[in-house]
């Protein structure tokens, strides 16, 4: 059975339900936006939330698929910066949990942690402070741990750092794995555009995109865009949020139909998507069963709060995927 193993911004996610909005006022925070912190903001906030309700998780767009693939069964290992502090041992100890394998890297800066405030209302307002997350470099990189899996997962979020990505690519290339790669945000590619065209046209062979971001990328809509991500991509998929995902694979375009959810929090939908997908992928399934997959699993996270599956939520849902 084929192996995995991603790269990306190991961080805390910390969700705290707040009764009012006092607090989002009292640390100036925009009520649905997000903000990068610096280490100083971000122990003051946390001081202010420690008697509030909150709930841990691993997070970062990478760990969380890489945590979706490892709850399907898949062999999976993850590589990302953190410090030997509390929150670092945390996100370690969760990935050892659900059976990933942990291949940190360690910083003196602080473990980074996303705070996500929930709002009477459902709104959330993050606080992010990116800390030993953002202080990854191409040179500490091992490439003996890439000789144990078959395909390599980044993040979009690390294509600022061009270095590493050239790096991860020529590992992945000496190492024999096939790269798969989610863009991350539509502001990365439209900062980043012509260096992501020589690397997907060069290094990727499969590349995730939401419309915002293919549209970033291409200058073209939906099964446009998907078209021109296939002439640098073999395996292009484009999300379309409520209207479903549309692959190009083989040649061939297939239509993913949406599955019916109750909306409340659209955190980890990609991500999972992902997953979904690559478990897949990886167990040699065709182009409809990889989608149904990455939509039945996307579909079930958007009805919880946060960005992974509970528990409950894996136990009815791995019936029908797996």
């Amino acid at each position: 059975m084929a192996k995995i193993v991603g790269i990306g911004n190991a961080l805390v996610d910390v969700i705290v339900k707040l009764e009012n909005e006092d607090l989002l006022k009292q640390f100036a925070l925009e009520k649905g936006g997000m903000e990068m912190i610096d280490s100083e903001r971000k122990k003051m906030i946390h001081s202010a939330i420690k008697n509030q309700p909150q709930t841990c998780a691993t997070g970062g767009s990478t760990s969380n698929t890489i945590h979706g693939l490892a709850r399907l069964g898949i062999e999976a290992g993850y590589i990302g910066k953190v410090s030997n502090d509390e929150a670092g041992r945390f996100f370690q100890e969760e990935m050892q949990r659900y059976h990933v394998t942990p291949h940190l890297l360690y910083s003196d800066i602080d473990t980074g942690i996303a705070t996500t405030f929930m709002t009477p209302d459902a709104e959330r307002t993050f606080a992010t402070f990116l800390g030993a997350a953002a202080t990854m470099t191409a040179n500490e990189l091992n490439p003996e741990v890439f000789k144990d899996y078959d395909y390599l997962y980044i993040e979009g979020y690390l294509i600022y750092n061009h270095e590493l990505i050239h790096r991860l690519c020529q590992i992945a290339k000496d190492c024999k794995l096939k790269v798969a790669m989610d863009f991350g945000s539509y502001n990365m590619v439209e900062e980043h555009r012509d260096f992501l065209k020589d690397l997907l046209k060069n290094h990727v062979d499969i590349i995730f995109a939401n419309q915002e971001e293919a549209k970033a990328f291409t200058g073209k809509d939906d099964e446009e865009a998907l078209n021109i991500l296939s002439e640098y991509c073999p395996i292009a998929i484009v999300k379309l949020g409520a209207q479903g995902s549309i692959i190009r694979m083989g040649g061939k375009t297939t239509v993913i139909p949406p599955q019916d959810a109750k909306r409340i929090d659209t955190n980890g939908a990609g991500d999972i998507y992902a997953a979904g997908f690559m478990y897949g992928l990886m167990k040699g399934y065709d182009t409809e069963r990889c989608g149904f997959i990455a939509t039945r699993l996307s579909s079930a996270i958007i009805e919880t709060v946060g960005a992974k599956l509970t528990d409950a939520q894996w136990k009815n849902l791995l019936p029908e995927v797996l």
